[in-house]
């Protein structure tokens, strides 16, 4: 897939814009070296700053009611626009269609991050071929000949990897990675991130594989690939690895290949301490793991737990101030606020780890 370097981009998240499931879009606003966001079509919150919705710093993206909105008042079409949620069970709903038909109607590319194929969604695909518009879903598998098995090849690679796990989905993995990669970077640590999700291609990240649109059978080898390919044309002095879901998380358990495929060392682990159940199996009963359980599941995977990262929702200033003290004082470990303290106080850790 090519665009203009860097493709303008508007975000699609109809009315999710606050929400978990627009993690995507949040991932973006933050930042991306492969687009330029000209702003996110979300008509809960039409007339406000992206950033600001996000956290509360604005960062001069424009919500918009529609793309018809977005281009009169831009008086330009974007290159493309990108839908920026992900969706349980990965399917489109039907209420999006309109949205999507009115970008293509403006003859707009759409870049999809759905599961399921929306290229295939008949009235979406004859619209589109009419109109000269791409449809590219980021998902679609790829054949298994362009795959590669896992080789043992991972054991010749003496860069340093830190793998950043979470205790479930949508708990900051992604963006604690990349907060550490940008942090070892300012400090004189050359650091690359390999991404394992959509969210990470599309922020241009230049290390990775989107691992859930991979067949399971080389889920190992297209791992292990990333890191031989990052190590070969990056010369890195730390490996960074994001991780996905949680070890336990019934409806999609991962992290043991990120350990073990990877052979990955060291672990920075991300935690909710005001999240009880894993999230959407709330009304299974299906509880999280106490975080001390978490760390010893790691330790006999064969990694060791460098520091904990906390994800903010559902507590108050003093409750997550509260909450730190008393999990470093209960691990024994480093308990760290990433959006709110930065990365800096890590660095030490990390330092010794590569040492």
């Amino acid at each position: 897939m090519t665009f203009t370097d860097p493709a303008t981009a508007l975000i699609l998240t109809n009315g999710l814009l606050a929400t978990d499931d627009a993690k995507t879009a949040h991932g973006l606003i933050r930042g991306t070296n492969r687009f330029n966001i000209v702003g996110v079509v979300d008509p809960a919150n039409a007339g406000r700053d992206a950033g600001e919705v996000l956290d509360g710093r604005p960062r001069n993206i424009p919500v918009c009611e529609s793309i018809a909105a977005h281009v009169a008042q831009a008086n330009e079409r974007p290159d493309c626009v990108i839908i920026g949620v992900a969706l349980s069970g990965g399917k489109l709903p039907e209420d999006w269609h309109r949205i999507l038909l009115e970008a293509i109607e403006h003859r707009i590319d759409i870049i999809s991050t759905m599961h399921h194929p929306v290229s295939e969604i008949p009235v979406l695909q004859e619209t589109a071929r009419k109109n000269g518009v791409r449809i590219t879903d980021l998902r679609r598998p790829k054949p298994a000949a362009a795959l590669h098995f896992w080789s043992g090849a991972i054991y010749t690679v003496n860069t340093p990897r830190i793998a950043v796990l979470g205790m479930d989905c949508s708990i900051g993995k992604r963006t604690t990675c990349g907060l550490i990669e940008q942090t070892c970077r300012r400090h004189g640590i050359r650091a690359e991130m390999i991404y394992t999700g959509q969210t990470g291609w599309l922020q241009g990240y230049r290390h990775g594989f989107i691992f859930d649109a991979t067949l399971n059978d080389f889920v190992s080898g297209e791992l292990e690939h990333a890191i031989l390919q990052c190590e070969r044309e990056s010369a890195p002095d730390l490996i960074l690895i994001e991780g996905q879901s949680g070890l336990r998380n019934p409806s999609g358990p991962c992290g043991s290949e990120i350990i073990v495929s990877a052979a990955a060392k060291g672990v920075i682990l991300q935690h909710a301490p005001f999240r009880t159940h894993y999230e959407e199996l709330e009304r299974l009963g299906c509880r999280m793991p106490d975080v001390a359980d978490e760390i010893q599941l790691i330790n006999m995977y064969g990694a060791q737990t460098l520091a904990v990262a906390l994800n903010e929702e559902g507590g108050t200033e003093a409750d997550l101030t509260r909450c730190r003290d008393e999990l470093e004082q209960r691990l024994k470990l480093p308990v760290f606020r990433p959006l709110q303290d930065g990365i800096d106080g890590l660095l030490p850790i990390i330092r010794r780890f590569m040492s």
